[in-house]
């Protein structure tokens, strides 16, 4: 009997949906999936840990521990080999920490896969997951585009009985399986390592629900799936579907349907009509084409268009082909797929290859992420050493815990905060930040004149305000009146999953218009609002500052490259409207200027 596991409360806190339902409805939708009878529930991964930090709201642990309080069915993790959840790799001390304080909050069942499919890279992970008594399901992943991708799949398969792993899982990022492929893979795969195969499949044309199918008739025991809503939006495979489908078949699966509608049901009460994250036709189309996922192909489109160069989709689209050869196939998996997007990017808009080289690419090229499927181009590895280094070196190990801790100056309180210091760093200092003042706060009803029990119910109150998405709630018992009003939240604008953004000399880059006495400068790009140029240095600008043409005004850091936004022209700063490190949209207001001594912007 096929198992089948949901993924929808990891896609929905994770972009593009982070933060569309309150927390209170997530829990409830976790309640009503925990019934419907699924193998496990996978419930967060690398993109939920990375929306969490950028929002600064919620800490992805707390989420976990409230589902797990809420659900009896086993949680699952999606694990990026030394990657963890983060876009580096970290120290092994990192790894067996961030693994044991996963276990502790009640992950059951973690899903680790290597970017590279380098099955070394899995090896610390897995036996910090074995000795902490877990699943371990280790992943492949397939990526079309150089013969023999089968057979290698199949060789690197053989290496995971011995690292502990209990099922093999075939991973398909980029809707590139095809059913007699899936039938090839799940087969060989499963009599070369002689465990239980299972089948993590996206599809925008109704391939993934194919693919599903035929996995389940070759023996694939494990089918992962998101009820319809998401499943739609999101390339999928729809539970509903493949349930029924299954059933009359005659491959019954345990799962309750409805409970897929009634969960289906809340997510349409908040999501409704409104487009999550469109993707046009044609965009989808050239993913199919390309063999990439849809989302990467949506944000470079979105970069191109954002520096007048929306005609040359299709030519970044073949650099990303070309330059994927180039570095020894890998698959196109997060993090890797940003960082060949991010070079073939550079690439086009500089109108030079490999002229400038990212330093992630740098690393993916020299070693530092593992060992590519294939060989590296030689012209190439040569180029990239010619470059020469920008910031980037392999000499060093990443931080262990000690010095992590020792940089955190007492931020980290707890071994979960430790482990996501490491991961993010400076963007994880603003959450915890926002947890320790929170945490002040609630420590402050016990210091005064309200006794334990009173402070135990306004807690509850805050609770059901952070959980519920209400806007304020006021009880009045024995002569107390208590109101609990949801602060304003900045909005967290979702930026295009890619990691760098290429640094063109644009002098049309700021985006500036004048409106009354004042112009507002408006970021040109999707990224992240940087007001310094590194942790602990002052900012460019103050309120109050007077900026000359040319001064530079803020970095915006999109596909981990920093691009300096300059001021057109002379004026006085009056208001700074992002708070740094906040990520920022298109057309989004940054700052605003008034002209000096009165005379006018023109």
């Amino acid at each position: 009997m096929p198992k089948i596991v949901d993924t929808t409360i990891r896609l929905l806190s994770q972009d593009p949906l982070a933060g569309k339902l309150p927390t209170g409805e997530v829990l409830r939708i976790a309640e009503i999936l925990d019934r419907a009878g699924f193998a496990h529930l996978e419930v967060s991964g690398g993109g939920v840990f990375d929306s969490a930090v950028r929002r600064a709201v919620e800490s992805p642990w707390e989420r976990i521990r409230a589902i797990d309080a809420r659900t009896t069915t086993p949680l699952g993790l999606a694990l990026r080999g030394r990657f963890l959840v983060g876009s580096r790799p970290v120290s092994a001390d990192i790894v067996r920490r961030f693994v044991a304080c996963a276990a502790e909050n009640g992950i059951d069942v973690f899903r680790l896969h290597d970017p590279l499919n380098d099955v070394e890279n899995l090896r610390e992970a897995g036996e910090a997951i074995v000795a902490a008594g877990k699943d371990f399901h280790a992943g492949l992943v397939f990526s079309a585009g150089r013969q023999g991708e089968i057979d290698a799949l199949v060789e690197r398969s053989k290496q995971l009985p011995e690292l502990g792993a209990s099922r093999v899982i075939v991973n398909d990022q980029t809707d590139s399986l095809l059913p007699h492929l899936t039938e090839e893979l799940v087969s060989r795969i499963g009599e070369a390592t002689g465990l239980p195969v299972g089948l993590f499949v996206q599809g925008a044309a109704g391939t993934g629900l194919l693919n599903a199918v035929v996995a389940t008739r070759l023996g694939a025991d494990l089918i992962a799936t998101a009820v319809y809503p998401l499943a739609l939006t999101l390339h999928r495979v729809s539970g509903e579907s493949l349930v029924d489908t299954l059933e009359g078949l005659g491959r019954p699966t345990g799962v309750t349907t409805s409970h897929l509608w009634e969960a289906a049901d809340i997510i349409d009460d908040h999501i409704g009509d409104a487009p999550v994250a469109p993707v046009a036709p044609r965009i989808a189309v050239r993913a199919a084409e390309y063999d990439l996922p849809a989302g990467l192909v949506a944000a470079l489109d979105v970069h191109l268009r954002a520096h007048a160069a929306g005609d040359r989709l299709l030519d970044t689209l073949a650099e990303v082909v070309k330059i994927r050869s180039e570095a020894g196939w890998p698959p196109i998996a997060s993090p890797i797929g940003q960082i060949l997007a991010s070079q073939a990017l550079l690439n086009i808009l500089s109108a030079r290859r490999y002229g400038t080289v990212l330093d992630e690419f740098r690393m993916l090229i020299e070693g530092g992420y593992g060992k590519t499927p294939m060989p590296i181009d030689e012209t190439v590895a040569r180029a990239v050493e010619l470059v020469g280094a920008s910031g980037a070196t392999l000499d060093e190990d990443p931080p262990s815990a000690e010095d992590v801790r020792e940089a955190a100056e007492g931020l980290a309180a707890s071994e979960e905060d430790l482990v996501l210091l490491a991961m993010f760093g400076q963007e994880a200092e603003a959450l915890l930040q926002a947890i320790r003042q929170r945490h002040s706060r609630e420590t402050s009803l016990l210091m005064g004149d309200v006794d334990a029990t009173r402070a135990e119910r306004i807690r509850e109150l805050v609770k059901i305000v952070q959980e519920s998405g209400v806007g304020e709630i006021e009880i009045e018992d024995d002569g107390m009146r208590v109101s609990v009003r949801r602060a304003d939240e900045a909005v967290a604008v979702v930026a295009p999953p890619l990691a760098g953004m290429p640094d063109v000399d644009d002098p049309e880059l700021p985006s500036v218009t004048t409106g009354g006495p004042a112009t507002r400068v408006e970021s040109p790009m999707v990224g992240v609002f940087y007001r310094s140029p590194s942790p602990g240095t002052p900012a460019f600008v103050e309120v109050g500052d007077v900026v000359t043409v040319g001064q530079t005004l803020c970095l915006l850091e999109a596909m981990k490259l920093f691009n300096e936004l300059k001021a057109e022209q002379e004026g006085r700063v009056t208001a700074i409207h992002v708070e740094s490190g906040q990520p920022v949209e298109f057309g989004q207001l940054l700052f605003e200027l008034e002209p000096v001594d009165g005379r006018p912007i023109v």
